[in-house]
């Protein structure tokens, strides 16, 4: 099986932080960065170019396909900041329609700019990401 696109990098998550030209962002990934650190007790490790992720988890599918991937983070891409909680939004309805203007992927949430969002909200949804992941598969620190 192809190995994950998405592994652990030696970036230095602060470098890439800094070297965000667009200050809304740049001060956006600071704020998460910090929340992120906060709710979970862990450094931040990139994955892959542009993923700050925050702890980390072993996944095996009935299809045989494993991996490891962070257990949760955010990228603060051009166009949006992208949140992660795995594995996904099924469950979270209820959070999510307090949270402000955001859309959802399968596993991302897309949010313009963190102005746009409840904060106290986000972190509800953090800590509920990472304790419906741990009851599938086991979370530890980067």
């Amino acid at each position: 099986m192809a190995e994950n696109k998405t592994q652990p990098t030696e970036v230095a998550v602060s470098d890439f932080i800094a070297a965000f030209e667009h200050p809304t962002r740049r001060t956006d990934a600071e704020t998460l960065d910090a929340m992120f650190r906060r709710i979970t007790g862990w450094q931040p490790r990139m994955w892959g170019p542009s993923i700050i992720g925050y702890g980390q988890y072993h996944y095996t599918y009935a299809s045989g396909r494993e991996g490891d991937a962070p257990a949760t983070g955010f990228s603060p891409r051009k166009t949006n900041l992208s949140i992660y909680i795995m594995p996904g939004y099924a469950d979270f309805g209820a959070i999510l329609s307090r949270l402000g203007k955001h859309k959802i992927g399968k596993s991302c949430l897309y949010v313009n700019k963190l102005a746009d969002v409840d904060m106290d909200v986000l972190e509800e949804l953090v800590r509920a990401g990472l304790k419906d992941l741990a009851a599938k598969w086991p979370v530890t620190a980067n």
